[in-house]
């Protein structure tokens, strides 16, 4: 690859070669051990008297550069460069590549400690003067060179410019000598080369019509929505390889452009901040096919030159079970891989990396892949960015931990069913009613304190395979008129496009019950209430909401609830299962009379956990098994902690 770029360096080292024996033998100070430290008085008058020749365009020099081939012809053609600027920037690389030319600049430069070519040089070597306008417009601001960030200039730029520096990037020097190794400043970029006829979905398919025919002027694009992955498709498809990254800092722009014109790539960048301008004004120039991804409309005051095409990204394309098979391979022939991955919404270029962690998972593990380490893969996938406004906790408990009666029980269970299907039901199946409802389920627990709202939400979430988020309402309610539906909408934002399950615990403190209008508070307070109601229509995600009052929550939020468990308090048979699930590790548990106990003190699910806690510390204590009498004072203290009667006797 680099014998292309060596060839001409070695013709450029005979023309420079050439130049130097002229000098020398014209120059009165070629023998002078100071020369280029101490500017005598014959040197003065030979610079005032020495002519520049010109140099020969029919050398073989001069014909390789008007033929340039390899990647040099490629360098040429991606970057509009004239054969001039292919002189120039291979002068200003020669040191780069071969030590000879260092001290052979230094003396062409009348200086031996600056080893680069200036600018004066370069175009000496091809027989021009900075004075000349053709010649001094190859270092213009707006040149190929100086806009394909190809050439730099060293040295304060309030230096003149006949006397400055001419650098090329190691990047370029890399690319040249057949280096393909991305850019080392874009550690964010990600560059994919694949292309997935599989994945293409109808929008994928017209948009990469729309880059083929547009392939003689690159068409500049800003996709409205989630259409990152919906993108690198369409441009794999249209033949492009795809730099894919988020917005950068400015100042790495330059290079990020420089990369993908080298590459002959298309440019992915999204999702965009919020004041974008600056970026797409630069982004429009690009030379090369450019895709911008975001969450706001398209504002034309973002653009300057007008270039870039708004269009709406449709929603996303979920993978079916199909994807996921095929990306697994005969490793998973023996999952049921539908119903483990029915909760997930991915799209195939997630799903790729999802089977690709879980294989890796499973390796590690030492054991067969299992539907456990295609949850874990997924759920890394979905990456839920809630963790700012939400507390996460990771499902530990599963339906053998729960004490329910049959009705509620049987309703979890068509919740977890729901959550697995509603992509087929309400999308394929075309259940979902108008008005812009999304595909999210809803749904209330309702029940006093501690009789197993949190645990069942903790169960449904592990049931499917996702992480669940706790919102705190303390961050969310804000005196502010405003900010409490701006917090919220963040959080529905996020929950949106992430795969997990979002609890609003304690739900009456923001979805109650709309009040007459007497003042502005209640004015406001309906409004919030107007747009929760509006919100939760729009809602694709899972969201459970508990309260201990269930006649607080307002008629409008319970009418678009799908399901509404409600957790009675356990009864005496109840009770004492709980005990006895509390207890099950506790030494001398099996012998205690638990009937006695959970006839004797009406507790809550909570209560008698806390209790069973109490009397195993007891225990703990004595260094003994736990007796009748640890779980009477443990029951004891959930009594006087709720403020109810007790009794100072154990009556067994």
């Amino acid at each position: 690859m680099s014998e292309d770029l060596l060839k001409r360096l070695e013709l450029l080292h005979d023309r420079v070669a050439h130049l130097v024996e002229a000098r020398s033998c014209e120059d009165p100070t070629a023998g002078d051990p100071l020369r280029g430290l101490v500017l005598s008085p014959a040197a003065v008058h030979h610079q005032l008297t020495r002519r520049i020749e010109p140099a020969p365009d029919d050398d073989a020099y001069g014909v390789a550069l008007r033929n340039p081939d390899g990647r040099l012809l490629a360098l040429a053609e991606r970057f509009a460069l004239s054969p001039l600027d292919l002189h120039i920037l291979l002068v200003a690389l020669a040191p780069d590549v071969n030590r000879r030319f260092e001290p052979l600049y230094g003396y062409l430069n009348d200086n031996v400690s600056r080893r680069r070519a200036t600018v004066t040089l370069a175009l000496e070597l091809a027989g021009l003067q900075p004075d000349q306008t053709l010649a001094r417009s190859r270092f213009h601001p707006s040149a190929p060179l100086i806009t394909g960030s190809l050439l730099m200039m060293d040295d304060d730029p309030r230096r003149p410019l006949p006397g400055r520096a001419l650098r090329v990037p190691e990047r370029v020097v890399a690319y040249l000598l057949g280096d393909d190794t991305i850019d080392g400043s874009l550690i964010a970029a990600e560059l994919i080369t694949e292309h997935f006829p599989s994945a293409m979905s109808p929008f994928a398919e017209r948009l990469s019509q729309l880059l083929v025919a547009s392939a003689e002027r690159p068409p500049v694009i800003y996709l409205h929505g989630s259409g990152t992955d919906l993108a690198a498709v369409a441009l794999s498809a249209a033949g492009y390889p795809v730099l894919r990254t988020e917005p950068l800092d400015h100042e790495l722009l330059p290079a990020l452009i420089r990369e993908a014109r080298l590459r002959d790539a298309a440019l992915l960048v999204g999702p965009l901040p919020a004041d974008p301008a600056r970026l797409v004004r630069t982004l429009e120039s690009a030379s090369v096919p450019v895709v911008m991804t975001g969450p706001a409309p398209y504002d034309p005051r973002w653009s300057s030159l007008g270039t870039p095409i708004p269009l709406e990204a449709p929603p996303p394309l979920h993978a079916s079970p199909d994807v996921w098979r095929s990306e697994l391979g005969p490793g998973a022939d023996h999952l049921d891989v539908a119903s483990t991955v029915a909760p997930y919404r991915l799209t195939p270029g997630q799903v790729r990396r999802a089977a690709h962690s879980a294989l890796a998972l499973a390796t590690l593990d030492g054991r067969p892949l299992s539907s456990s380490h295609l949850q874990q893969a997924a759920r890394r996938q979905s990456a839920p960015l809630l963790d700012r406004h939400a507390r996460r906790l990771h499902p530990r408990v599963g339906w053998a931990d729960l004490v329910l009666p049959p009705e509620p029980l049987a309703m979890l269970h068509e919740l977890v069913q729901r959550a697995q299907y509603r992509d087929q039901v309400l999308g394929q199946w075309r259940m979902r009613t108008g008005g812009g409802r999304g595909h999210g389920l809803i749904a209330l627990f309702a029940g006093e304190s501690g009789t197993g709202k949190t645990m069942s939400a903790e169960v449904v979430a592990g049931e499917l395979g996702m992480d669940l988020y706790v919102v705190d309402l303390s961050s969310i309610v804000d005196k502010y008129i405003g900010e409490t539906e701006k917090n919220l909408e963040r959080i529905f934002t996020e929950a949106d496009r992430s795969d997990a399950v979002l609890l609003f615990d304690e739900a009456d403190a923001v979805f109650g019950k709309r009040s007459e209008v007497k003042d502005s508070h209640d004015k406001h307070a309906n409004m919030q209430s107007a747009y929760l109601l509006q919100r939760l229509e729009q809602f694709d995600g899972i969201a459970l909401l508990t309260t201990n009052l269930r006649a607080n929550i307002d008629e409008a939020f319970t009418r678009r609830l799908d399901l509404i468990v409600d957790f009675p308090f356990p009864d005496a048979v109840q009770r004492e299962l709980l005990w006895r699930h509390s207890l099950a590790n506790v030494p001398g548990a099996a012998e205690l009379d638990l009937a006695s106990v959970s006839s004797s003190f009406e507790l809550s699910g909570g209560g008698i956990h806390s209790a069973a806690v109490t009397a195993a510390y007891l225990a703990a204590g004595r260094g003994d098994s736990a007796v009748q009498d640890d779980l009477f004072q443990g029951a004891l203290r959930e009594y006087r902690k709720s403020g109810r009667l007790t009794f100072s006797d154990n009556p067994h």
